[in-house]
């Protein structure tokens, strides 16, 4: 089975600015995606707003994958994202992420725990922000 990696999926999300997000969500997230960042679950429509949200304050950046397990339908990794936001702060952030994919190897759902490790007290939130 071909799967999406979080490399993939966050560069198309967050980086590529010209991709619709709705296709670019389409491309890597199963329709009935949902997330857990820092123990609040989402919906695949909250998250979506949560993924707006991110685009209108996120300039550039990057993701760094320092760890990453496939497993059957299984998805694990250890990442960092870099962020420029659009008012010129930046903002580094390690993520644990553990995940499972659905069927045609788009992900079905995450759950991680994110690490603020470089930015402003009030991006502490930015995994979850809105």
């Amino acid at each position: 089975m071909q799967h999406t990696d979080i490399t993939s999926a966050l560069t198309d999300l967050l980086f590529t600015p010209g991709l619709d997000l709705n296709e670019a969500a389409d491309r890597h997230f199963a329709p009935d995606y949902r997330q857990r960042t820092d123990g609040s679950w989402d919906d695949r429509t909250a998250w979506l707003d949560h993924m707006a949200h991110l685009r209108r304050v996120v300039a550039d950046g990057s993701v760094r994958v320092h760890e990453e397990l496939v497993n059957g339908r299984l998805y694990a990794d250890r990442h960092t994202v870099d962020v420029t936001k659009t008012d010129g702060t930046t903002v580094s952030m390690e993520v644990y992420l553990f995940g499972e994919f659905a069927p045609d190897g788009r992900f079905r759902r995450i759950e991680e725990t994110t690490l603020m490790l470089a930015g402003a007290a009030a991006d502490r939130n930015l995994g979850s922000a809105r």
